[in-house]
């Protein structure tokens, strides 16, 4: 949704019957909370106009976190004003889970508080959005905040000393690099420090006791940017060190003997960081006990309360409560949590309830005896749903125009409806955004993505369609960006956990036990200790790390633990280094003879491949793209195609593989996906069946999801050839499945296959095109394709 502008929209709530009224009323302070029963879609509108109008802060309080992240992003499309809008988001981590807070969702959150506490802000009437979950998690107290800003200029005279010490309070993590919001660093007269509030980092240089510059720097490239007279430091996350040594004091009673070993050890390293008042990673866990006054948003925010839908809120956060006390219990029974941890983390509605109905507040749908009705909500109703009918969506709006009224299409297809549109004989460009309202009887194409539309039956009538009700697509939710970092050498042992395998490149396999100090010649050095087989550890220096890797393997199975001084690591390597020459020499003889083999040459892109890849509801990625059109090369040479897809999971493989598919279906081929688990099977399945029911195409599942009259039935469908794909585990390599004209074979974790299957897979890889999909390339394959046996693209980012 960047930057999509629908701010020419707003003009049209003026005219709007009670909309000037509902703007005196709030202006005045009305006492009594008012329901608007309004359609669900023009919610975000109205919203964003009274936001224009009444020139204030707004809290907007939703019932889910998916929908408060929706609300914010058309909030944006909106609103003049969009840098104004901010998401107060929930943590990921449930009420009671041990788990460290996303690093963006903390950033986002503390520069909400900032926002409020800080001075010099520069968004003055925030809009900011926010769900029940987000809402009833405990967070710092104003007082506490405020005391905590400490603002730093050029030629400011503050001790070395002073300041770390002043960061050590704030609860700043000491790092060697400052990469993410909310830590530190220091060397020489030198300390980089990341404000969760600010965007980038600050470098702040002293000469003896003065602040001689202050810059801000790039955390992936380190370089100093832009000269800044001033920073504000603020605290760095919600929950601050400060009152640890009497929390550790306070939780070292607890017996901690009933939780299993690895949660024991990770509760016993927080307490210790705890006692030395010492900030780290999850320290939110500790917030109630931390601060035994805490607050909640509300208790920064002044301005007007703005509540979505109040049943809809109500149940949420009840939800919640009853969600916290099951969790509680259970990870109490699983040995995660101490039995003795009785500080709730969380508000509960009865409290939060009592805060809200203390102010006065609006509600835009209904409220808790389910009613809600006014002049506004009768100006909206829903837009008319076309579910891909793309014909009559023309016609209608055509119609619409020439009747007066005015049309307004959002959609990630823009160019499409263009030429759809110019069928009809209408010449339109689409626009980045609409900066003024809509002519009657006009009609504007904007490229973009909106959750939904709506028709405004007032004055003259405006209709706002999106993806959704034209093609029946929901608006995707937005993927993170991929972040750049560089990656000091201690990332690799900080994502290790105690107990994790690791393979030292001269001693093998062993288990990763920690970090340990140990001073050796006078010298205090930090070590890995290793655990090997029979109770013999090796400590290597962390400035070694490059010699230790983490151990995949494949499977459950543990591996076997090495011995320290034995010959046996020697001979597993041995035995490892003839089985990949073996394995080279068979791989070489079948890529040799695929080169001589004569393949099908596919035929180019047909328009049902463009209306396919049109209906990708995500914007691909340069490196999905340049998969995609490396494997339709593949196909359209004359040899079989055997091209690996690498690349994390949720990074867009299986939509490179479905376009696959459908191009060779296009020639008359038959498709044939082969994964390793049922689950597996049914996700692919399910895909597939979804982007491709627009077309004529038969997709089909073989696996134990199918019973054997249906698997029957199936089998004989393929060898008629009226089953276009079939997507399947290792059923699929059985000898009673027969293809009419199988052209090509996708496969999803080939290594996660047993050796028989292995087996049937070379032979087939003789006679068709392969397209193999990993998260994790085995070595091998991997050196295959950087060898130019096998080619290989790699996805590294995911779609948008």
């Amino acid at each position: 949704m960047t930057g999509l502008n629908l701010a020419g929209l707003l003009p049209l709530i003026e005219e709007v019957p009670g909309y000037h009224q509902l703007i005196e009323k709030l202006k005045a302070g009305a006492e009594s909370p008012e329901s608007l029963g309004l359609l669900g879609a023009a919610r975000p509108t109205l919203t964003a106009a009274l936001h224009r109008d009444l020139a204030r802060p707004i809290l907007l309080i939703t019932a889910h976190p998916e929908h408060a992240r929706q609300l914010h992003d058309q909030l944006r499309a909106f609103s003049p004003h969009p840098e104004a809008i901010l998401l107060f988001p929930a943590p990921e981590a449930l009420p009671y889970e041990r788990v460290p807070w996303d690093v963006e969702t903390a950033r986002q959150r503390m520069r909400v508080l900032a926002t409020f506490m800080h001075p010099a802000s520069c968004i003055v009437h925030p809009l900011i959005v926010t769900s029940a979950r987000a809402l009833l998690q405990k967070t710092i107290g104003p007082a506490e905040f405020q005391a905590g800003l400490r603002t730093l200029r050029v030629g400011d005279r503050v001790a070395m000393k002073e300041l770390l010490s002043l960061l050590y309070t704030l609860g700043y993590e000491p790092v060697s690099v400052v990469e993410v919001p909310g830590t530190s660093s220091h060397r020489g007269g030198i300390v980089d420090v990341f404000p969760p509030a600010s965007p980038r980092p600050v470098r702040i240089e002293l000469f003896g006791d003065e602040v001689e510059s202050l810059r801000l720097f790039d955390p992936a490239t380190q370089r100093s940017e832009e000269k800044v007279p001033s920073v504000t430091l603020t605290p760095a996350r919600e929950a601050l060190p400060g009152r640890g040594p009497e929390v550790a004091s306070a939780l070292g009673r607890l017996d901690l003997s009933t939780l299993h070993p690895l949660a024991e050890g990770e509760v016993q390293r927080q307490l210790e960081a705890l006692a030395q008042g010492r900030a780290f990673r999850g320290i939110e866990f500790y917030l109630p006990y931390l601060h035994p006054q805490p607050a909640t948003l509300l208790d920064y925010f002044e301005g007007l309360l703005i509540v979505d839908d109040w049943m809809e809120l109500e149940s949420a956060a009840i939800e919640l409560e009853i969600q916290a006390a099951s969790l509680r219990e259970n990870l109490i029974k699983a040995g995660e949590l101490p039995a003795g941890f009785d500080a709730v983390p969380h508000f509960t509605w009865k409290e939060l309830r009592s805060e809200l109905t203390a102010r006065s507040f609006l509600v835009l749908g209904y409220d808790e005896r389910g009613l809600g009705r006014s002049l506004l909500s009768e100006s909206f109703a829903a837009s008319p749903r076309y579910g891909g009918q793309l014909g009559e969506a023309v016609v209608d709006c055509l119609e619409m125009t020439e009747h007066g009224e005015a049309v307004v299409i959002v959609s990630r297809q823009a160019e499409r409806l263009s030429a759809l549109f110019e069928e009809w004989g209408l010449y339109l460009s689409p626009v980045e955004g609409l900066a003024e309202p809509p002519k009657s009887g006009g009609l504007v194409l904007v490229k973009g993505a909106l959750a939904e539309g709506w028709r405004l039956e007032v004055g003259g009538i405006c209709n706002l369609l999106t993806d959704g009700e034209i093609f029946g697509w929901r608006m995707p939710r937005p993927r993170p960006a991929p972040r750049r970092r560089v990656t000091p050498p201690e990332a690799f042992f900080a994502d290790l956990t105690p107990g994790d395998y690791v393979v030292h490149i001269e001693h093998g396999i062993g288990l990763f036990q920690g970090l340990v100090k140990m001073e050796i010649g006078g010298v205090e050095r930090e070590y890995l200790d290793i655990e090997y087989a029979e109770g013999d550890r090796l400590y290597v220096p962390t400035y070694q790390v490059d010699r230790v890797s983490r151990y995949v393997g494949v499977g459950d199975r543990p591996p076997t633990i090495s011995r320290l001084g034995s010959a046996d690591w020697e001979r597993v390597k041995a035995r490892a280094k003839r089985a990949v020459e073996n394995i080279a020499k068979e791989l070489l003889e079948l890529y040799s003879v695929r080169e001589v083999i004569p393949g099908h040459a596919y035929s180019p892109d047909t328009p049902w491949q463009r209306d396919l890849e049109l209906s990708f509801p995500y914007v691909e990625t340069e490196d999905q793209l340049r998969a995609i059109e490396e494997v339709k090369a593949d196909m359209e040479r004359g040899k079989p195609m055997d091209r690996l897809i690498a690349g994390d999971v949720g990074y867009g493989k299986t939509e490179v593989a479905l376009r696959a598919a459908f191009k060779a279906v296009m020639d008359g081929k038959q498709v044939a996906v082969l994964v390793p688990t049922t689950v597996l099977a049914q996700q692919h399945y399910r895909t597939f069946q979804e982007r491709l029911a627009a077309f004529p195409i038969e997709v089909e599942m073989l696996s134990r999801f199918r019973t054997r009259s249906e698997q029957r039935k199936i089998l004989e469908r393929l060898r008629a050839g009226t089953v276009d794909i079939v997507i399947g585990t290792h059923r699929l390599l059985q000898k009673d499945v027969a293809f009419k004209d199988l052209g090509l074979l996708i496969i999803d974790e080939e290594h996660r296959f047993g050796v028989r299957h292995k087996e049937r897979l070379k032979q087939m890889r003789k006679e068709v095109d392969v397209l193999t999909l990993t998260a994790t390339p085995i070595p091998r394959t991997l050196h295959m394709s950087l060898t130019g046996i096998r080619d290989m693209t790699t996805i590294e980012t995911p779609p948008e």
